[in-house]
């Protein structure tokens, strides 16, 4: 799932008509000035206009060619991204799709893809897609599963093609919450190319702790949040979670997180901007 100073536009339109001071009687001079200024202004409120619209269509280009920021709305994520987490999103990284277009207007169907620049997700990726079942809302997950993948939890252990993830505790930690004290673990667990990522549990017992088999279809991929006992992703049917998700409804790879605030920053309320900024979150880069 984030303003240049314009120059000042100079106009020969505004300029009054040449005229020799002393052969033109004094009632006669400061007409033509008059008119011509009204001519500057409306000149150079088009001057303004072409600038606004100019820069809006680069700003439209840059978001679905390059970058698209995004904020995490939950914590789903944790303990790589926290709500309020303002993160940005490159376009190309996976090719291009309607759904790389504000709107996702159907243009084209799959995706098209730039030789030597796009390539094909990657196991552990962090990424932002449109929610399958309604092609509208974004949603942030990490890739887990790839096209013909058998993806299942049994006893609180991802096993991925038959076999368990190896995984080690790095922390636990007692929180509050709205059902009273609960324990989150942090574990670094290392997929099967060799990538490690870092994840969040709630001990056992949940209901995401053991699943059927998945076996994830062609052209699909299989997401789980990193906050494992707190996210909807593609462990529930799509009717309540996310299902399996199509190539064609990726948007884009997390890259970094460029700013934070925690949660309660708005920005209708100037205070919180600094009472509630996180620096130590801004430039993180993802993993």
């Amino acid at each position: 799932m984030a303003a240049a100073t314009k120059p000042p536009v100079w106009s020969d339109s505004g300029d009054a008509p040449s005229e020799e001071v002393g052969s033109t009687p004094a009632y006669a001079r400061g007409s033509g000035k008059q008119s011509s200024s009204k001519g500057g202004s409306g000149s150079e409120t088009m001057e303004i206009i072409k600038t606004i619209f100019f820069a809006l269509l680069i700003a439209l280009v840059l978001r679905v060619v390059l970058f698209q920021p995004f904020t995490i709305p939950s914590a789903s994520m944790e303990p790589n991204l926290y709500e309020g987490d303002y993160i940005v999103v490159s376009k190309w990284s996976y090719g291009y799709s309607k759904h790389s277009i504000p709107f996702s207007p159907p243009v084209f169907n799959g995706r098209i893809m730039l030789p030597g620049v796009s390539e094909e997700p990657r196991r552990g990726d962090i990424v932002v897609f449109k929610l399958p079942r309604d092609n509208k809302t974004d949603y942030i997950k990490r890739l887990i599963g790839l096209p013909g993948d058998r993806i299942q939890m049994i006893n609180n252990v991802l096993f991925i093609n038959g076999a368990a993830v190896p995984d080690v505790e790095l922390s636990r930690e007692d929180v509050q919450t709205l059902y009273g004290t609960q324990q989150t673990i942090k574990l670094r667990e290392t997929l099967p190319e060799g990538r490690e990522i870092n994840i969040q549990d709630w001990g056992p017992g949940n209901i995401s702790d053991d699943t059927p088999m998945f076996e994830v279809p062609a052209g699909h991929y299989f997401m789980i949040g990193d906050n494992r006992d707190n996210s909807q992703d593609s462990r529930y049917d799509q009717s309540v979670g996310v299902g399996f998700v199509p190539a064609e409804n990726l948007i884009g790879k997390a890259e970094i997180i460029l700013f934070s605030w925690k949660p309660g920053a708005s920005l209708w309320n100037p205070v919180t901007w600094f009472t509630k900024v996180q620096p130590s979150r801004f430039f993180t880069v993802l993993d």
